[in-house]
């Protein structure tokens, strides 16, 4: 599996982890991967575990972040979309040194043209431009 790919699955488990209390994060990690079609190498769910593990332990950073350079706009307005996509290219940017800003803000991109509104990627990229700056 690619990074790209992998990456794209740390967002899908990470999306679903907004709609499910944090206790349960257990059974919807072991059902999230035994869903897939393909089984996934350890090495790929070690990067995708430790994307999301990530991104869940520094979440209230991460949204206080967000919402510094999101002018005009609170987390909780923001689709679970979006916010999911911001929230692990943030972990990405802030936390992990081996993933290149560039990297992380166009994986970013990529993904809200994808999955999100036609919008979207503009405002992720704005946003993640402004988180990168600081």
């Amino acid at each position: 599996m690619s990074r790209r790919s992998a990456r794209k699955n740390a967002f899908f488990l990470l999306f679903q982890m907004d709609f499910n209390k944090a206790e349960e994060y257990e059974q919807v990690k072991e059902i999230f991967f035994a869903e897939k079609e393909e089984p996934v190498e350890e090495e790929d769910k070690d990067f995708i575990l430790s994307e999301v593990e990530g991104a869940r332990g520094h979440l209230e950073e991460i949204d206080h972040i967000i919402g510094e350079c999101a002018k005009g706009w609170n987390t909780d307005r923001m689709s679970k979309v979006d916010l999911a996509i911001l929230r692990l290219a943030v972990y990405e940017l802030r936390f992990c040194e081996d993933t290149p800003v560039g990297v992380a803000i166009n994986e970013a991109v990529e993904l809200a043209k994808k999955f999100s509104s036609d919008e979207a990627p503009g405002f992720i990229n704005g946003i993640l431009g402004k988180v990168a700056a600081k």
